[in-house]
């Protein structure tokens, strides 16, 4: 398969992938360009998510990418994140989806598993046999959910029964297992619960009237009572130390997902300038048109270097919380300003979802603050620099 780096791409980043890496990445391109990108604005209007879509992306290893497990061949951390570069490229909700199927829950059964439940789970999650979802947050604790976590977790014997509920769980509607973050009531440690969303107690209830990542189904999650097994239980997740472990890893990707958001609008932002005419002339001709699209492709280009260089560290095992947390935080407000000025390059017809850019704009809005917001990664790099905490 040929494979062709995409213009906006401006240093040519992709370059550095392995030839079997391109060739992967540029049969997910091709499917999500032909696929994808024709219905994803229908989907998003309609708030619902495209269910016929799974099938084909886990036929193209996509949920395969992420952990030593599952992957196909030896691929990198880079590599991994330009494949969230170019699910939301497309579109945001897509990449959020696989971003929880791929990174949230097999991520949490990779680091917190036992070898029995990694062998069990992660294959059925990386050929779409299975859909996971991942529950942390909580109507009250977001931010917070290191020590305000209020969901318990109650052992009796060989079973564990769970009481709270959860908020913003993305792909919770239709989800077959929900990883629960619970705090165990004995030692008042977090830890993780595989809970099929059967189990009698579990609701799931769909979050609606949303502006940002429309197809995205997030859910209100009630538990009540919920009794599962101790073969349920992550056996090596004790401490939201091990929570933060998944949290770092993703990290990383949803600023990848953030530049790729900002390739999204800016492309769009590109293709209309070459086809909307005022003044006799396309608007691509203008000198105004040209700042603004050139103020994106310097976000992006600067974004690209640095999710780059924070996945070769953690390749070679040297990214640390503050690295992920300096990724997200500025990549995400690079993004802001990136969908922003292509909206404004397309003046009236950037509010409408027939041009792509309004879709960008809004999606943004809930990259820039889900999975940590800026202000809390800023605390976590201000702590890394001075060395105190800043913490409330």
């Amino acid at each position: 398969m040929t494979f062709d780096i995409l213009a906006s791409d401006f240093y040519s980043y992709e370059s550095l992938l392995s030839p079997q890496e391109q060739e992967a990445l540029a049969a997910i391109r091709a499917y999500l360009e032909t696929e994808v990108q024709p219905i994803v604005g229908d989907y998003w209007n309609r708030a619902e998510f495209p269910m016929q879509i799974v099938k084909p992306l886990a036929e193209l290893n996509t949920f395969r990418f992420g952990w030593a497990e599952t992957k196909p061949f030896e691929n990198s951390a880079v590599f991994r994140g330009f494949v969230a570069l170019e699910l939301a490229r497309i579109d945001a909700s897509v990449a959020t989806f696989v971003g929880v199927q791929n990174g949230l829950t097999t991520g949490a059964i990779s680091v917190g598993g036992s070898q029995e439940q990694k062998d069990e789970w992660i294959p059925k999650l990386a050929s779409g046999e299975v859909i996971g979802a991942f529950a942390l947050t909580e109507p009250l604790s977001g931010s917070d959910s290191a020590q305000g976590l209020r969901t318990t977790a109650t052992r009796d014997g060989d079973s564990w029964t769970i009481n709270g509920s959860k908020r913003w769980i993305g792909n919770a509607t239709f989800s077959d297992i929900t990883v629960v973050w619970a705090k165990d009531t004995a030692d008042g440690q977090v830890k993780g619960f595989i809970v099929p969303t059967t189990t009698p107690g579990y609701s799931a209830t769909k979050i609606e009237n949303k502006i940002s990542l429309r197809s995205v189904q997030n859910a209100d999650i009630t538990l009540e009572n919920v009794v599962v097994p101790e073969s349920l239980r992550l056996q090596n997740a004790n401490s939201f130390k091990d929570t933060a472990k998944v949290l770092r890893l993703t990290r990383a990707e949803v600023a990848w997902a953030a530049v790729g958001t900002a390739v999204g609008a800016y492309e769009a932002a590109v293709r209309y300038a070459g086809e909307r005419v005022q003044f006799g002339k396309t608007i691509g001709s203008h000198q105004l048109i040209q700042d603004l699209l050139v103020k994106c492709l310097g976000n992006i280009t600067a974004s690209i270097g640095m999710v780059v260089r924070v996945s070769e560290m953690l390749d070679r095992g040297e990214q640390r919380d503050e690295h992920s947390a300096l990724a997200k935080a500025y990549t995400t407000a690079r993004m802001r300003e990136t969908v922003a000025w292509a909206r404004e390059s397309l003046g009236g017809n950037g509010i409408v979802v027939d041009y792509d850019v309004a879709r960008f704009f809004a999606d943004a809005e809930a990259i820039y603050s889900y999975e940590g917001t800026r202000e809390m990664n800023t605390l976590i790099v201000g702590r890394a620099i001075t060395g105190k905490a800043a913490f409330v």
